[in-house]
């Protein structure tokens, strides 16, 4: 094992990957010479060429549908989009065509492709560069959308993923390219489906997904101070959502709270719960809770920022309120 940034666990997966498979390619803006904005790609493209790790113009919809037409040629590439806002300019390709060629050629073109974007907000970063978008790609049908929590999913979630003959969107966050973890040194996978129960607990369910998730845990070990065991769960995967890893805990449980950095409306955390009313309800002691952003546009003020963003306070208030102490 050795401890590696996340950034490093991705640009990894990239490198071995490419060695394995000369239909490989990687493509997306200033990921050849400048290595990519969060340097996920750094050196591939003086080891693997231009041919192979393609600096693409400002043109999303464009490089974007390029990849999806070369993955039914037979290809499989990696197309990187620098922010997750910049992905709506490439909605087209990945809705009308990367989703559904599979299901409207009755099976006999595929789309092995891979999106990887990061997405959530930095640091003033501002509206147009701070989006929440996993609602979006997790509505369409066809698409697999997965989001890794730390190095050993980003690394290993994304070897799968070029593997896969679906179409995968990995949404990555932009402040943890340089969380560090621990990934084995020889090559491994990680599966695309199924939420995993990263701290068992008997007194409340807490469930997030990337950046949330670790909000979950730091307000469990809080939480934990005052004697309440709280179960945190990673989704992992938001299409397919493993709703049977929910119900099971919230039986155990008989609380739930979802925590995420989107909106509220028509997200995550909404589609979350709707399956815990529809599985689980008389399990329920509590109505459920939900921690998110304000419904505002990312603001560029440092203040403003961080008061519209959710954080590990808001999860410990949420989690008393569900569990009835506030």
């Amino acid at each position: 094992m050795t401890e590696i940034a996340y950034w490093e666990a991705i640009r990894r997966a990239h490198d071995e990957e490419l060695a394995n498979d000369k239909n490989v390619i990687v493509m997306g803006e200033d990921i050849g010479v400048a290595g990519g904005t969060y340097k996920a790609t750094l050196g591939l493209y003086d080891k693997y060429g231009k041919d192979r790790v393609i600096d693409t113009p400002i043109s999303e919809n464009s490089f974007t549908g390029i990849g999806i037409g070369a993955s039914m040629a037979g290809m499989r590439p990696i197309i990187e989009i620098m922010s997750i806002n910049f992905a709506l300019l490439a909605l087209d390709t990945l809705v009308n065509a990367a989703a559904k060629i599979r299901y409207m050629s009755g099976g006999r073109a595929s789309c092995p492709i891979v999106m990887r974007t990061p997405g959530g907000t930095a640091h003033q970063l501002a509206a147009q560069h701070s989006a929440r978008l996993a609602r979006l790609f997790m509505s369409t049908s066809g698409l697999r959308v997965v989001t890794p929590r730390g190095p050993l999913d980003a690394y290993g979630m994304l070897k799968s993923a070029v593997r896969c003959n679906d179409p995968v969107i990995i949404i990555e966050h932009e402040r943890m390219y340089n969380l560090r973890e621990d990934v084995p040194d020889e090559e491994s996978f990680r599966p695309l489906e199924g939420a995993e129960v990263v701290r068992e607990g008997t007194d409340i369910t807490l469930i997030g997904y990337n950046y949330s998730c670790h909000l979950c845990l730091t307000a469990a070990e809080r939480l934990a101070q005052e004697g309440i065991n709280a179960e945190v769960i990673d989704l992992r995967a938001l299409k397919p959502l493993d709703r049977e890893t929910i119900r099971r805990s919230v039986e155990k449980t008989h609380r739930v709270l979802v925590a995420e950095e989107d909106e509220a409306p028509v997200g995550v955390g909404a589609e979350v719960i709707a399956g815990v009313i529809e599985d689980c309800f008389f399990a329920l002691d509590s109505q459920p809770v939900r921690v998110h952003a304000a419904d505002v546009p990312v603001p560029y003020n440092a203040k403003l920022e961080k008061e519209a963003i959710p954080d590990a306070d808001d999860v410990y208030h949420g989690a008393l309120k569900a569990l009835g102490k506030i």
